[in-house]
């Protein structure tokens, strides 16, 4: 079956998100923690100089391989964004909103996680700069951004919680 057919369920699900979207923005309701596209993401993350990558080179949300920016909040994306230009560093993302990851209301598939690429620079910059919480067993060692944010160090790659845009 190919992964660009539509199923029912994905098809209710969009319906589902529109509708919402409409009656949110209808009253006045948008934000920056409010659900976009992967479209609206990659536009934002491209200008921004900030890539990603999938190990299937995929984006469906529905697939484990691909790395999906489909349901992220606006405040992810912000964070991220403001992020790579506090830090000054090169900045990948490995994962975003795809299946495949732990669930919970601050997950991955909720928008609130993305997952990026190890880097010297990014290593020295969050040790530097944000609060060492300790390490989370079973997770990896976590720092606390002034903003709220959690930088967890997963072993191969850096899963950070976006509670807030960090300072955007």
């Amino acid at each position: 079956m190919s992964s660009t057919r539509s199923t029912p369920r994905r098809r209710l699900l969009t319906l589902l998100v529109a509708t919402a979207a409409t009656i949110a923005a209808a009253l006045g309701l948008a934000s920056p923690a409010f659900a976009i596209s992967h479209s609206s993401a990659t536009s934002q993350l491209r200008a921004a100089g900030i890539s990603w990558t999938s190990s299937g080179n995929c984006s469906d949300r529905y697939v484990s391989t691909c790395t999906s920016f489909d349901g992220i909040r606006q405040a992810s994306i912000d964070g991220i964004i403001t992020f790579k230009r506090a830090s000054g560093c090169a900045v990948t993302i490995t994962a975003g909103t795809e299946v495949g990851h732990a669930g919970g209301t601050y997950s991955h598939w909720n928008g609130y996680k993305l997952d990026i690429a190890l880097s010297t620079c990014i290593q020295n910059y969050i040790s530097a700069n944000y609060t060492y919480v300790g390490y989370i067993s079973g997770f990896g060692y976590q720092y606390r951004a002034a903003s709220g944010n959690l930088y967890t160090k997963e072993g191969s790659h850096w899963d950070i919680l976006f509670y807030t845009c960090g300072g955007c």
